[in-house]
Formats: C-alpha cells, structure tokens, sequence
C-alpha cells in the first residue's frame, strides 16, 4: 500500500524482535490513535526484512472488507488471496468486527508459512476464553495516542512553551495533523472520534439503552480528571440530576468505557501499609483534546489536564502507575518500572509558600531514596528541595531522565 506516513519508530523498535515469528502480534488501542498506520509501517518493515513475503491487509474500517463478517469469511478471504508456497503475511485491522475472529487467527497461526498482525480497539480483545483458545499464540502491545515528542515531530513544530499550550489543548490524536488550526475545526473533528467511541464500541457492542446516562457519566468523568471517584459518588450526583441509576450499573458502564480504552482507571495504594484500596479510584482520558472539545478549548482547566498529560506519559513509558495515599495525604502518582520506582506530584504553578508545602511536603513523608518529583509550568521554582527535584512540564514530556 503506497500510502504517506510519519514513521513511529518507538512501537517499531517494540514489535521488531517478533516480526517473522510464529506468533500473533496485536496491536490495541483506542480508535484512531494510529493503529491502521502502524499496521502500513509494520508492513514496509516485513517487506523490508524480506521482499518476497506477500502480504494481505484487510480493513474492517473500509466497505471493501464489508462482506468479511465472520472467522469463515476471512478464511475464505485469505485462501483466496494467499501465496501457495511462499510466505505470507496477514494484517488485519479492527478485527474485532469480525465474529468468532479467533478461530481464523488460530487456523492460520498453526500454519508456519504465515506471519500474522491484527489491532482491536476493546481492551478484552483476547480475554478470558479467547486468551485460553489462543494460550501462547499470541502477543499484546499498546498503541496511544502521541507523546509530546511525536506530537511536535507530526505538526513540525519547535519545543517551546506555545507548543506545549497547543498539546496541552489539543491532545494528540496524530490525524489532527492534516487539518486546518483552527478549534472549531479540532471540535468537531474530536467530537466526532468521541461520538465513534461511544456508540460503536460501547452502545452497540453492550447493547446500552440508556444513551443519556452514558453520556453524563463521560461528561461527570471530564469534570473530575484526578478527583477520588467511587461508583456510589457517581449515583448519588445522579440523583441529584433526576437519574436513578445503581452502583452497580455506574460500575458496569465505568468498564464499558475503559474497555473502550476512552478512560483509564487508576487504584490507590496505602504507601507505608502497601495496601490497595478496593473503592475510590481516579479516573483519566486517553486522549485529554477529545475532554477539552467537550467542554470547550477556552474552559480547560490546567491543572486537571497537565495531570492528565503526565499520566498518559508514564503510560506511554510503561510504567505501572497508582494513586499513593498516606494517611489523609495524597500521592498523585507512584510509578513502577524495571524494579525501580518514582513519586510525582502535578501542579499547575507553585504560586505560594502554602502550594509549595502542600506539593513537597507530600513528598517528604515518603521515607525511601526513589525519586520524587513536583512538575508544574513554573520557569522559575526550586530545583531541589530536602532532595525533592522540581521538573518543567515541558522537560519531563521531551524526555527527562526520571530514574
């Protein structure tokens, strides 16, 4: 396929060891964060490590694949199409579309002379009994949406404070590239991926009714990004909006959307006592542009979203990532990797001696020699305080070192 695209070497470099390999890749992620591109880049770097493989991609995003509806179709699809002889290499796109998908991936993935790529955009792709049918076969990775350095790399921009403002507001859905800068342009564009999200991979894949509560609990969700949230705090405001809707309900549809990869939810853990909390947990968005178009590019709130910005970066660096509580204080982040560890605190500026107490201070009752962190847009802060360092927002998402 001859199509134009920025190359995201990051996700390349991850995949690469496994190009060639007997086992199935699958890519997951939110829809349009770049997995169909991802999949074109995977295919110049199969044909790149052998010219002679042929390839077969089948989109379930095109009406070209329409007629592709279950495991039987694609086998048909690809006896149809495939090199007798040869090797072959399979990529299909949103493949959970296709019913019983499984068993297609199983067939040909028993065959030697197939090499096999698929994405999905529900977390519980292969979950369960799928994960039990195709045990050892198969290999997961994450796609997101782009970091700060892919962001200022797609629209070609310097790394400077105005295009931080712009990520910080417009997100990084990497399609926003080719559009005119202008908001009500990224509004409807966003607004558009959002309304695809909701009704495509939660209200007909669930068979949801009530639309309504859906979406108050994604708009109640976008006014609390890093707030303590518990499923009977959501009924209760619920009540208080005429909608009588169970915990048990407000849980079902918190998993619909996280398996949607829209939100992503974070568990807080007692940091002396190593306990984790089972209730009350914090809730961000993949995408920070799609919550700014909902409530308008000139009401984002900073602080909430440069929070938001800074879990998606851990996310994106694979950090295992938890909500720190010690006694009635609060961690906002306490990251895991490679057996080290970090604790960050977000703040949008530290404007007086009582943030500055409230942000380190946090941070000093932490008794271990990990790393700790404040970030926040201040210029001008305290660079180190009782071995406390202070970050640029702008330094941690072009690539500080944090361990």
């Amino acid at each position: 396929m001859n199509l134009t695209y920025i190359a995201r070497n990051e996700y390349i470099h991850r995949i690469q060891p496994f190009i060639g390999k007997n086992i199935i890749k699958v890519l997951v992620g939110q829809r349009r964060v770049g997995k169909s591109y991802l999949l074109i880049q995977l295919m110049d770097e199969v044909k790149k490590i052998d010219p002679d493989v042929h390839c077969i991609f089948i989109n379930k995003e095109s009406l070209e694949f329409d007629t592709i509806k279950d495991y039987k179709d694609v086998l048909e699809y690809v006896n149809q199409h495939k090199k007798s002889g040869g090797k072959n290499a399979l990529f299909i796109d949103e493949i959970q579309d296709i019913s019983e998908f499984e068993k297609a991936l199983r067939h040909f993935g028993l065959e030697t002379n197939f090499d096999i790529y698929c994405t999905g955009s529900n977390a519980n792709l292969l979950s369960g009994e799928l994960a039990t049918f195709l045990s050892g076969r198969y290999i997961e990775f994450n796609v997101y949406s782009l970091s700060y350095l892919e962001f200022l790399d797609f629209h070609q921009l310097e790394n400077n404070s105005a295009s931080l403002k712009s990520f910080l507001t417009y997100g990084g859905m990497p399609f926003l590239k080719n559009l005119v800068k202008e908001d009500q342009v990224f509004t409807e564009y966003l607004k558009n991926i959002y309304a695809t999200i909701l009704y495509k991979d939660i209200i007909s894949r669930f068979q949801i009714r009530n639309t309504q509560f859906l979406e108050n609990l994604v708009q109640f969700l976008s006014n609390n990004i890093g707030n303590i949230i518990s499923a009977n705090k959501i009924s209760e405001y619920l009540k208080s909006q005429k909608l009588k809707i169970s915990p048990q309900v407000v849980i079902n549809y918190l998993n619909y959307l996280s398996q949607a990869f829209l939100i992503f939810q974070v568990k807080r853990n007692n940091i002396l006592g190593k306990k984790m909390f089972e209730i009350h947990e914090k809730y961000y968005f993949e995408d920070w542009g799609i919550v700014n178009a909902m409530l308008g590019f000139q009401n984002m709130d900073i602080g909430k979203i440069m929070e938001n910005v800074v879990f998606m970066h851990l996310k994106i660096q694979g950090f295992k990532i938890q909500v720190g509580v010690i006694g009635d204080k609060e961690i906002d982040f306490v990251a895991e990797k490679n057996g080290t560890k970090i604790y960050l605190q977000v703040c949008y500026l530290l404007s007086d001696e009582k943030v500055k107490e409230r942000e380190f201070g946090n941070l000093s009752l932490i008794d271990d020699n990990y790393p700790k962190y404040v970030v926040s847009l201040d210029e001008f802060a305290p660079a180190d305080l009782n071995g406390i360092k202070h970050i640029h927002l702008r330094e941690l998402l072009s690539g500080g070192s944090l361990v």
